[in-house]
Formats: structure tokens, C-alpha cells, sequence
């Protein structure tokens, strides 16, 4: 199966699925930092709707950061995959410890990526949440269940690649997933991009403000 070049072609791709959604007033795109953030930005780009930022942490195993245990989002949320812990007989000091880890780091980034930018309103509104990819999901439910404490109209989770039980995982959480690929076998959220460079916080910063810029515009 093919690969996208790298996160915007992603984006592009994307927005194609999405194009019910173009103008639409009450439409905002929520994307996932650091990797969510190109692809959100073709998305809110296409559709000419507000782009912000929504605050997840993965939680990582320790020696294998890929590997999910959980994750964290904005809010107090935690959302644990037990299957996974009691498969490695976890302790709950060490999963205690990685969530407080990942704790302060997303709160330095809401700090440093809000800083003083406006936050969008998001009750009654349409709320696409975007990433780069789903591996286990554990992240993005995360942030659909810290989202709906702000109570959206609709939460429509919109990602280029998924892993199929990551999909089936968020259909009963949302009111639509709209996705590109869904590759069997799947082998993690790189495989399916030429170009899967870390996303820096400048580029960040910089996405979000040509963003804002265009939409203003």
C-alpha cells in the first residue's frame, strides 16, 4: 500500500474526505501536538475554518515510548489500556510516575503554545480532532472524552492512517471517523509516510500562526 509523502500531503488528502465540511461556520479543527498539527493545518486550510491546538500525552512504557499504556489530556483526563498493564503486571507507582511525567509536559506546552492566542469557543460547534496517525487510539480518546467536558455539537475524529481496531475503538466514542488508509498489517504510524520527521515546537508555533493569519484573512 502507498505512503504519503510526508504530513501535509497527509493533510490534503485528508481535507478531500472532509469536504462536507467547507465553510461550514460552526466548524473548528483541534489537532494533536506535535505531529497532528501540518495535518490540521491542510485540513483547516481546505475547509477555511479556525485551527488550534488540543493537548494530549501518550503514555509511554518505559524503553519502549512507542508503546502506549495510556494516555493524558488537558482537563485531568487519564485514560489507561488495562489489557496492555495487566498483560506486563505493571505497578501502579510506575504507571503514577509516567503520568506525572507526562503531566508536566503538557502543561509546558499549553503554556508555551497558547501563551496569549485566543482559545476557540467549542460549545455547540462542530469539532474535528486531527493526528497523523492511530496506533492503538489511546491518545486520541483521551481527547474526545476531555472534549466533551466543553460539550461540542458533533466530535468528528479525522486522521490519514489508522490501525483498524484504533477505528473500531473511537466509532463508538464519536459521532464520525473519517480516515484515509486503514493498512493490514498495520506496524506503526511511520510506516506509512516517506517523511516522518519530528514535528519541532518552532513549526508549531509557525503553523499556527499562518493559520490564524489565513483565516483572519
Amino acid at each position: 500500500m502507498r505512503q504519503f509523502r510526508n504530513r501535509h500531503e497527509a493533510g490534503k488528502e485528508l481535507a478531500q474526505r472532509l469536504s462536507k465540511f467547507y465553510e461550514q461556520p460552526n466548524v473548528v479543527v483541534l489537532a494533536l501536538p506535535r505531529g497532528g498539527v501540518p495535518v490540521g493545518y491542510e485540513v483547516a486550510l481546505a475547509l477555511n475554518a479556525p485551527l488550534d491546538i488540543f493537548f494530549v500525552r501518550k503514555l509511554g512504557l518505559p524503553g519502549q515510548k512507542e508503546l502506549a499504556i495510556g494516555a493524558i489530556a488537558s482537563g485531568g483526563i487519564r485514560i489507561l489500556n488495562e489489557t496492555i498493564i495487566h498483560e506486563l503486571k505493571l505497578d501502579q507507582a510506575v504507571i503514577n510516575r509516567i503520568t506525572e511525567q507526562e503531566l508536566q509536559e503538557l502543561k509546558r506546552r499549553e503554556g508555551h503554545y497558547h501563551g496569549n492566542r485566543t482559545v476557540p469557543e467549542i460549545h455547540d460547534r462542530t469539532v474535528i480532532l486531527v493526528d497523523d496517525g492511530l496506533a492503538t487510539g489511546a491518545s486520541m480518546l483521551a481527547a474526545v472524552h476531555a472534549l466533551r467536558r466543553q460539550h461540542p455539537a458533533k466530535t468528528i475524529v479525522a486522521i490519514p492512517v489508522a490501525a483498524s481496531q484504533a477505528i473500531d475503538l473511537l466509532r463508538s466514542e464519536v459521532d464520525e471517523v473519517i480516515y484515509v488508509l486503514a493498512p493490514e498489517p498495520f506496524e506503526g504510524v511511520g510506516k506509512w509516510y516517506e517523511r516522518f520527521s519530528q514535528t519541532t515546537d518552532d513549526e508549531v508555533h509557525s503553523i499556527l500562526d499562518d493559520a490564524n493569519r489565513r483565516y483572519h484573512s
